[in-house]
């Protein structure tokens, strides 16, 4: 199990058959009443979407001014420069309006910060080499929002600045030539939540004009869909006009680079979707700045020779391999350091060491979060120095949590969802300590557990066709706000599994009544996903389409897996026969023959917990608990013997058990010595049933 808990979305039957009656496929139907869109006319409104940019860029403040002195420095020749960021945001944006300015004659050059040596945002020193290159205006993309400083060391020296950015604003806004910027609280721009690369497209627009916005839209819609995927922005309003124009586009870019990494990438001439772009795209990108190299990335898709473009392309993808295997040795020692942690430590992971690569700290804060349901702090230490890098969980503020410890930092900035920051090694215990009350604050106090949001648990395993899992192509694109869709089958029987990959991977059969599934659950092995062929379980995963040598088969992407919290048809009816028992109600002679153990029974049974229950107690899912213990008593009534044994242990004083939706809290006790077990009321009253007679009394 990689998760603690799964959350089941509600869904009407009713709900579904109101949409599939007007036309939709089942599992697009499903998905679409899980998320509260069950009338036909609101699934319509949100399958057939303004595939146009809405809003005039120039409705941005300070946009009129931005395209002002832009347009003064093409003009006149001025020599420019386009600030961008080292990630897929920032890289796009860069190659978007480094590319425009191009295009109109500008004489422009790009500079993106590197990771490690200059760290996130505009700084002094390359402010210096960008002056003595001749440069008298500076443009930011994706950053310069809180470079304050920066930009008035830039005025000092005869540069003026144009900043165009998308993350959280400060009080103090830049003192430059324009500040674009939605998240300006003067803005009265109406779409909020375009990335980095959005707002460069904008500025491009607001540069050509109206009359060719249409033409410009079409060149770069595939930057900033990559750009947007990546930066993991709210895909609604504008941003799904991007990204669906873009993905629809991305086989006729015009961008020779980006050609040459989806052949590198083996993408080649199959159909991309936001998934691609989120775990095979950007990964590429991104790690070039990661690993210290941002400007082989944009070099890349600024390419214009396609020998050289390959050749990048190429570099880049190794590039992606040497992060991937930095990344894993961080991540391991991590997860080493949080098994350490004291409880009141774990409402947001706060980890710091000297030997991490700064670059890819942050990706391995995006795991953690995910895996511990918490916000996580990675700091790469630099002697007395620390640089952090954070990423956000369940809506926990990032930007509004490291406001309220800016007294005990250098400096930040980001946005609610992810961050970075530098801090002075000494002050990180503190940091730590406050930034986990602020976390519990925001849960109310709770102690965090990994959650899993399920969006279906489909029920007709029968109608999940090649079509039906085609057709849940209509709800892309996926990201922030329109997630991916989770599905679940519950109680199915895992048929086989095989490690694959270089015993990476877990290649696995469920089958479900007549129904049957190939999956394939990536960074899970044979020995580590907890469940044996043969055995009943839940699963959790995407519905894709597998091509293999010209065939198309329907392929589950697992989430998760997990013995099954679903009862199958004997165990419920053993269940309910128990529930009758404990009820006081009528029991036939031949069910009580059904429930009640031997001597040997409760011992074998006793025995097994305890090597099962450690002296703190143990919480688990119930019903996996009882099959497992099941088999130690063996016999076709098991199941529901190892369940009344429980209950007859509990009742006499060796056992303290507490049910909680799911689970099971055990605690075993110290009277395990002094107790008669023939003396339960549940054992007396079974056997009175046997035996015909009324001895209840007698045996008081």
């Amino acid at each position: 199990m990689k998760f603690q808990q799964w959350k089941l979305a509600p869904v009407s039957a009713d709900d579904v058959n109101r949409l599939t009656d007007a036309g939709y496929p089942y599992l697009v139907s499903c998905v679409l009443a899980a998320r509260g869109m069950s009338d036909p006319a609101a699934a319509a409104e949100f399958l057939l979407y303004d595939h146009r940019l809405s809003h005039s860029p120039l409705l941005m403040a300070d946009m009129d001014r931005a395209v002002e002195r832009i347009s003064r420095a093409i003009a006149d020749g001025e020599k420019m420069a386009v600030y961008g960021d080292y990630d897929v945001d920032g890289i796009t944006a860069t190659v978007i309006l480094v590319d425009y300015l191009k295009s109109r004659g500008a004489d422009v050059l790009h500079y993106i910060p590197r990771r490690i040596e200059d760290g996130y945002g505009l700084n002094a020193d390359a402010i210096d080499t960008l002056h003595q290159q001749g440069v008298t205006l500076m443009i930011t993309v994706d950053c310069g929002i809180t470079g304050v400083e920066e930009v008035a060391y830039a005025a000092s020296l005869g540069v003026d600045t144009v900043v165009t950015d998308h993350h959280e604003c400060k009080e103090e806004l830049p003192a430059a030539v324009a500040v674009v910027d939605p998240h300006r609280p003067d803005c009265p721009y109406p779409f909020k939540h375009l990335a980095g690369c959005g707002v460069a497209l904008k500025l491009a627009l607001a540069l050509a004009g109206p009359d060719r916005e249409e033409a410009l839209f079409s060149r770069y819609c595939t930057l900033a869909a990559i750009g947007t995927v990546a930066d993991v922005m709210q895909m609604s309003g504008e941003n799904r006009a991007i990204v669906s124009r873009g993905l629809a586009n991305i086989d006729r870019s015009d961008f020779i680079g980006l050609h040459a990494l989806l052949d590198e990438a083996g993408l080649s001439g199959k159909a991309i979707t936001s998934v691609q772009i989120g775990f095979v795209l950007a990964p590429r990108i991104n790690a070039a700045g990661r690993m210290g190299a941002a400007d082989m990335a944009a070099d890349l898709l600024l390419c214009e020779d396609s020998e050289r473009a390959a050749r990048l392309a190429r570099e880049l993808c190794e590039l992606n391999r040497e992060r991937q295997n930095v990344e894993q040795g961080i991540y391991s020692q991590a997860l080493a350091m949080i098994d350490e942690l004291p409880e009141d430590q774990r409402s947001a992971l706060v980890l710091a060491d000297d030997t991490w690569h700064q670059g890819v700290v942050g990706i391995v804060a995006s795991r953690l979060s995910e895996k511990f349901s918490c916000p996580s702090f990675m700091i790469h230490l630099n002697g007395s120095v620390g640089k952090g890098s954070c990423r956000s969980w369940g809506g926990f503020n990032l930007f509004s949590a490291l406001e309220s410890c800016s007294d005990l930092l250098l400096g930040f900035g980001g946005h609610e969802l992810a961050a970075g920051f530098t801090i002075e090694a000494d002050k990180i215990p503190a940091f730590r300590k406050r930034i986990n009350q602020f976390a519990r604050e925001y849960r109310g106090g709770e102690t965090p557990v990994s959650c899993l949001d399920v969006d279906v648990v489909i029920t007709q395993p029968g109608r999940v066709t090649l079509e039906e899992a085609e057709a849940l192509e209509q709800l892309e694109p996926y990201g922030a706000g329109n997630l991916r869709p989770v599905f679940c089958l519950r109680g199915a029987t895992l048929e086989r599994v095989q490690n694959v990959g270089q015993n990476r991977h877990l290649k696995l059969r469920l089958s479900k009544g007549s129904a049957q599934f190939d999956g394939i659950f990536f960074s899970a092995t044979a020995e580590s996903c907890g469940c044996q062929p043969g055995s009943r379980v839940d699963a959790a995963f995407y519905l894709q389409v597998n091509e293999f040598r010209g065939s198309r088969t329907v392929q589950l992407q697992m989430v998760d897996l997990r013995p099954s919290l679903a009862p199958s048809g004997r165990e419920e009816e053993s269940l309910q026969l128990l529930e009758r028992c404990l009820a006081g109600e009528a029991v036939l002679p031949r069910e009580a023959v059904r429930l009640i153990p031997g001597r040997d029974q409760f011992v074998r049974l006793w025995r097994q917990l305890q090597k099962t229950v450690p002296p703190e107690g143990l919480t688990t899912p119930y019903l996996p608990l009882l099959r497992t213990l099941a088999a130690s008593l063996g016999g076709a009534d098991a199941f529901v013997r190892t369940a009344l044994c429980l209950e007859i242990f509990a009742d006499r004083g060796l056992l303290d058990t507490q049910r909680s939706g799911d689970d099971v809290a055990l605690r075993l006790t110290d009277r395990g010595k002094k107790v008669n077990l023939e003396q339960s009321p549940l054992l007396l009253r079974l056997h009175d049933i046997l035996d015909g007679t009324h001895r209840g009394g007698e045996r008081q």
